[in-house]
């Protein structure tokens, strides 16, 4: 009987078993599968967010490119317009009226030049004709045996070149002379064929690049029913050069760009190429080809990019996930199989098992409990040191972020260890303004941006950082610091930053055109208006009845019309502002050495010219103390400094003249202090700080956006300094702001400037000018206002 029941109970055993290895294998080869399928699918979700990442990349390149090339036309268009509404073009006038040119920073641009026709009979005259106006030296080169040459008569240099483009026949270049050609025929702007300008032809061969040119008709006067045909106004621009101003911010480093340039018999030429230099070994396994217009052609736009180097398209999520699912499948099958070992195994451990169990019980809870932290906060990284500086604990997402184990010194080690720079790289981030120093110094700071760049991140993220000093109840002194990577953020506000470049351009250009021919219209009434109206001797009669009326109605229409310039004029300032704040965070700075004592005291002599031309106003009294040199980005200083001066002069009481004083205060070493303090209307209570956000205006009655102020903010920060608002003892306010101090030494070398005078040769369809069929004695009329003026803006406002 006990045999029986010993071989019933050993077959059951082994039926028993085999079920538990069974159910298993089942188990493991069912929680297999379904992590390969989670890991497969979170993958296929990450190819999905570079597909949509790099299609808004390149929508965002593609308005970029162009956005920049229709500023081109139109300033192109524009400056046609006001060459041909002279009634007699000289080279003075030509420089004057061209010098706005220099002030766009049209990237790429060589030079812009006035062409004008002439057949071999005709370049005698047309060669004295020019010499009168102001080219002495002037000498037609005709080339070739073409009927009628084209002739660069005036020029003007955008690149800092000085050679000359004046005399040199355009027929020579077949690309040119076409686009002049069809410019002529269409009447209007239209782009060459790429080609090596002439200019560029004496350079060495790996400093030589495809360009183009843009060219536009010049028309005159009306005579009669018509506009006669002066010439044209050319402007070479490099391609390479072109590309890279124009794309280099935006793409970020991540992808590729190449400009096909479509020639006019259909074929595409490669014009310029920008690499995005961020992993040349990684395949570029993502394409995109978009059309954009230049002109009268529309070229194309080859986008490639690495998938792996898009934000949110690259991660260990999938592995992890795949992984942690596999091994929890195949420890979940060897429980079931432990499990299974029969009742009588399981009734001899049972004892042993509820003690294990319940201490893996507990231990389960308090490693849920960590795990479940780390998860919450896995994408941050978190990193504790004690009261010397020594690492006590760091998390996987701490390492993962900054690519390097910890320091093993103190804070002394941590900016060169790391590689801790200011936010826009441009300087290492000064060690005792670490967040993690000022924590272990007992101060709490909150999200301060940096970027690292080191071996692991040889193109540097961005970190925002927030720390604090460990609590003392835990009984041992150090600090805490927690950061995350917001390098998309960064891009996504370099995306921003080109999009309001583009809308401010879409907004200026109806706003341009608006203001001319508003000014054009004023200007005849004006004179209307002083002169009457001048009928016949025979009308004499009536012509005094309605001279008065007609005066009056005029000089109603003038004060109309002058309103509205204010008002556009008002339009054009937020339009700036709007942009210099979209946009004061991101700029690349070029930090160099500033006379600051010199710079302050010209923005006050040009405060105190403004205010002097207002007869109805006090003048204002600016004392500037002596004041040190800084290292810093001289545009960026200025419009601080302006606005600070504007915000001073601006807000007094009625008639009441302003009284600021400029003066340095002490700082510590590498840094210098500015106070600029007034007695104006003062800063309302409780409102000191908040006068720094955007669109803030805490005064009534006084013009401004609202901006001002958020700029001077960004300006300083950008330069690692920061600035603050407090009232003035006596009444009236006084900011106070810090820079990075002068470097010992001689200054930095400016970088090249422009220079006026003979422009630069810019090959040849660069050449425009009033055409020689009009002969020599034609004039043109007063120069038009096609310009694109700038609205006059407040500079910010305290109450900003």
């Amino acid at each position: 009987m006990r045999s029986g029941f010993g071989k019933r109970f050993r077959q059951a055993s082994r039926t028993g078993m085999a079920l538990v290895v069974l159910v298993a294998l089942l188990v493991a080869v069912t929680g297999t599968a379904l992590s390969l399928w989670v890991g497969a699918a979170l993958r296929e979700a990450q190819q999905r967010s570079a597909e949509q990442q790099l299609d808004r990349r390149a929508t965002l390149i593609t308005d970029a490119v162009a956005a920049e090339s229709g500023r081109y036309a139109d300033a192109l268009r524009l400056l046609a317009a006001a060459l041909g509404s002279h009634e007699r073009l000289t080279k003075p006038e030509f420089d004057q009226t061209t010098r706005v040119l220099e002030d766009m920073r049209l990237a790429g641009a060589t030079s812009i030049a006035l062409m004008v026709p002439a057949t071999d009979e005709q370049i005698p005259r047309v060669q004295e004709f020019w010499r009168r106006r102001g080219v002495p030296d002037l000498v037609l080169n005709a080339e070739g045996r073409e009927r009628e040459h084209v002739f660069s008569v005036l020029s003007r240099s955008l690149d800092g070149s000085t050679r000359t483009a004046t005399g040199i026949d355009a027929s020579q270049a077949a690309e040119s002379a076409r686009a002049l050609a069809v410019a002529r025929r269409s009447g209007q702007v239209t782009v060459s064929d790429t080609y090596l300008l002439i200019r560029d032809r004496h350079l060495p061969p790996e400093r030589r690049q495809l360009s183009f040119v843009l060219t536009a008709p010049v028309y005159g006067r009306v005579e009669g029913d018509r506009r006669p045909f002066v010439g044209w106004v050319l402007m070479g621009v490099r391609g390479r050069d072109f590309i890279d101003a124009t794309l280099r911010r935006t793409t970020q480093g991540l992808t590729d760009v190449r400009l096909l340039a479509r020639h006019e018999d259909g074929t595409l030429a490669l014009l310029a190429e920008l690499s995005g230099g961020s992993r040349r070994d990684l395949p570029r396994d993502l394409h995109r080809t978009t059309s954009v217009r230049v002109a009268q052609r529309d070229w194309q736009l080859e986008i490639d990019a690495a998938s792996a180097l898009l934000p949110g398209a690259h991660g260990p999520l999938p592995g992890i996930a795949t992984a942690v699912g596999v091994v929890l499948s195949l420890l979940l099958a060897a429980l079931v199989s432990a499990l299974g070992g029969g009742r009588e195994r399981a009734r001899a451990q049972v004892v042993a098992a509820t003690a294990g169990l319940r201490a893996a019980e507990a231990d389960a809870r308090r490693q849920a409990g960590l795990l479940a932290a780390v998860l919450d906060s896995a994408s941050d990284g978190v990193g504790v040191v004690d009261g010397r500086g020594g690492f006590l604990l760091h998390n996987p997402a701490a390492l993962e972020i900054l690519g390097v184990p910890p320091s093993p010194g103190g804070p002394e080690t941590w900016q060169g260890h790391y590689g801790i720079f200011l936010p826009d790289g441009s300087a290492p981030f000064p060690a005792e303004d670490l967040p993690m120093t000022q924590a272990l110094a007992g101060r709490r700071v909150e999200q301060v941006p940096m970027m690292i760049r080191n071996r692991a991140h040889p193109e540097g993220i961005v970190l925002s950082v927030s720390a604090q000093p460990l609590d003392p109840s835990g009984g041992r002194s150090g600090a805490v610091t927690v950061f995350r990577d917001i390098t998309a953020l960064r891009e996504y506000e370099a995306e921003l930053a080109a999009f309001a470049g583009v809308v401010a351009h879409d907004l200026r250009r109806p706003l341009t055109a608006m203001r001319g021919f508003v000014e054009l219209v004023r200007d005849e009434l004006d004179e209307l208006a002083g002169e009457g109206s001048r009928e016949p001797s025979g009308a004499a009669g009536a012509g005094k009845t309605r001279e008065p009326a007609v005066r009056a109605v005029a000089g109603e229409c003038v004060r109309h019309l002058d309103q509205a310039l204010a008002g556009i004029a008002r339009m054009a300032g937020l339009i700036d502002d709007l942009l210099a704040y979209a946009t004061a965070r991101d700029a690349t700075l070029q930090p160099r050495e500033v006379d600051l004592d010199a710079l302050v005291r010209e923005i006050a002599a040009e405060h105190l010219t403004a205010a002097a031309a207002d007869p109805g106003r006090p003048a204002p009294r600016i004392g500037v103390g002596p004041l040190p040199a800084v290292h810093a980005d001289p545009p960026l200083v200025r419009q601080l400094v302006d606005n600070l001066l504007g915000n001073a002069v601006k807000y007094v009481r009625p008639g009441q003249g302003a009284e600021v004083e400029v003066r340095s205060l002490p700082a510590p070493p590498g840094r210098v202090r500015i106070e600029v303090a007034d007695r104006g209307i003062g800063i309302p209570p409780g409102q000191h700080q908040a006068i720094f956000a955007g669109f803030h205006r805490a005064a009534g009655g006084y013009t401004g956006t609202g901006l001002g102020l958020a700029i001077c903010e960004r300006i300083v920060e950008r330069h690692g300094g920061a600035i603050i608002a407090e009232d003035n003892p006596g009444g009236g306010a006084r900011f106070r702001f810090t820079l990075p101090a002068a470097q010992d030494g001689p200054a930095a070398e400016d970088g090249p400037g422009r220079e006026d005078g003979p422009a630069a040769e810019d090959g040849p369809g660069r050449e425009d000018g009033p055409a020689a069929e009009d002969g020599p004695g034609r004039e043109d009329g007063p120069a038009g206002r096609g310009g694109d003026e700038e609205g006059g803006g407040d500079g910010g406002t305290r109450a900003e």
